[in-house]
């Protein structure tokens, strides 16, 4: 957090002492500051991990060899003279967790002398000449008998058996904590409670002579909707949590609060015209047991100062905080001065005029380098310099309107800091019901996949708030 200790710097020889509160949390503003750059990489990388592909061929039993060189094709080729001459072969990679399922299939090409097909789930360091399901911390779903085996050698009546061209599959509900398994496309039982933890790895066995099968890793069309499948779960937790009773009208007032916050009032006076049915914020204080923020604290000065810094008008916004705000400006150097200097920066590059910007930085940014943590920042800024065409470097996002944003939600918090019915924690950047409803949202999320052995989909607020405009939409 920012206090009168961390803005102190020595610029030509003299201190440089923040003497006012500065409630801008720093380590969030180098959190927003990048934002716009790197969100774009989240949602391209974030569906990213390593997935089986082929089938092991080091870690085996021997008791089979393969009839395909793409390695997905296994024939058994032992006596099968007892219960430890299996050819189990396990995936190359063990299944995925940052998702909401994972799943395989296996078809029986050949169901050989007896048929002993198996397909399932095996933790490292699995018996490979053991049965899937056999051994502790294991699962099979086996073809000669249609029982599961669950970590021990004695299965139960699950299903139907599989035998020749019959195509299996079996999958990882993460967020469920489940087993669940296929046969043609249908599934097969009931879902087997996942009590293992760590690494699994798909894994097909083959039991008696001539027996062949052939696994699906996703390299071709499932026979089994997974992808319906999916969406049914998904459906049903959204059904649960759109049952959950709320207070009339809350969310509307939550709305409100967050207009009001940050200072949309053009916004917030159509919102509450379209809104006639809106109980009285006093009834839905009441309701929910929470307090009015009463964020109306100059609420048409700081809606002007966003619109003029969104239009990347920072002169008149400068002039307009000179005149409403002086002590705000009164410290050079504080976190509200940085955020403007360096958009009139921004917008001169935006505005194609780099000898301007030179000049600028040269007059009203070099100082702020005295401060550590503005240098970073800065030198992002000035990099723009570097490129013929800034808008499609690695710093392209700092010319993206999003960065506006930035800049007026910190004028924004340093004007409501001065509020006298505002309650925030000093220190903290003022946020609004809407972002504290976000932030459990996150932290509850979070608290899940953690008790899930962090298995599971991977958080991302993006994401969600994304599929919920293409759905309204």
């Amino acid at each position: 957090m920012v206090t009168k200790n961390d803005h102190i710097a020595s610029v030509n020889g003299n201190s440089i002492v923040d003497d006012t509160f500065d409630p801008v949390d720093l380590t969030k503003l180098a959190a927003w500051w990048r934002s716009g750059g790197a969100l774009g990489n989240v949602v391209k990388e974030k569906d990213w991990e390593n997935a089986p592909t082929h089938l092991n061929t080091i870690n085996s039993s021997g008791k089979f060899q393969f009839v395909s060189r793409d390695m997905l094709s296994v024939r058994y080729t032992g006596l099968q003279l007892h219960g430890n001459d299996v050819g189990a072969v396990q995936a190359n990679l063990p299944a995925p967790t940052n998702r909401v399922i994972y799943y395989f299939e296996m078809t029986v090409k050949n169901a050989g002398a007896k048929g002993n097909v198996a397909i399932g789930f095996t933790p490292t360091g699995f018996k490979t000449y053991r049965q899937p399901g056999w051994e502790p911390n294991s699962c099979g779903y086996h073809g000669d008998d249609g029982f599961l085996y669950n970590g021990k050698s004695s299965g139960e009546k699950f299903g139907p058996t599989f035998t020749f061209n019959d195509t299996v599959g079996a999958g990882i509900n993460y967020a469920m904590q489940e087993f669940f398994f296929t046969k043609n496309g249908e599934l097969v039982g009931k879902p087997i409670p996942k009590e293992i933890k760590g690494d699994l790895f798909p894994t097909v066995a083959v039991h008696s002579q001539n027996e062949e099968v052939t696994v699906n890793f996703g390299n071709l069309p499932f026979l089994f909707n997974i992808e319906a499948f999916e969406s049914e779960k998904k459906k049903k937790q959204e059904a649960v949590i759109d049952e959950t009773p709320v207070p009339g009208n809350l969310s509307s007032w939550i709305v409100r609060s967050y207009l009001l916050h940050y200072g949309y009032e053009d916004t917030l006076n159509s919102f509450e015209t379209e809104s006639q049915s809106t109980l009285p914020s006093s009834n839905i204080s009441q309701e929910s047991n929470i307090n009015d923020p009463e964020e109306t604290f100059e609420l048409h000065h700081r809606m002007i100062l966003r619109k003029l810094i969104r239009e990347g008008d920072i002169d008149s916004a400068f002039k307009r905080l000179h005149e409403w705000y002086p002590h705000l400006l009164k410290n050079e150097m504080s976190t509200m001065s940085f955020l403007l200097h360096s958009q009139k920066f921004i917008e001169y590059i935006r505005g194609g005029m780099s000898e301007d910007a030179v000049k600028y930085a040269r007059m009203k940014l070099v100082s702020f380098f005295a401060i550590k943590f503005f240098e970073t920042l800065l030198q992002d800024c000035i990099s723009l310099l570097a490129y013929e065409d800034p808008s499609t470097s690695c710093v392209g996002y700092l010319l993206d309107t999003h960065q506006r944003d930035i800049v007026a939600d910190g004028v924004n918090v340093m004007i409501l800091s001065g509020s006298p019915n505002l309650k925030s924690s000093k220190g903290n950047v003022c946020c609004t019901l809407l972002e504290k409803l976000l932030k459990q949202l996150t932290a509850c999320y979070i608290e899940g996949r953690s008790l899930n052995g962090q298995q599971g989909e991977v958080f991302n607020l993006h994401d969600i708030l994304h599929d919920t405009y293409r759905i309204g939409n």
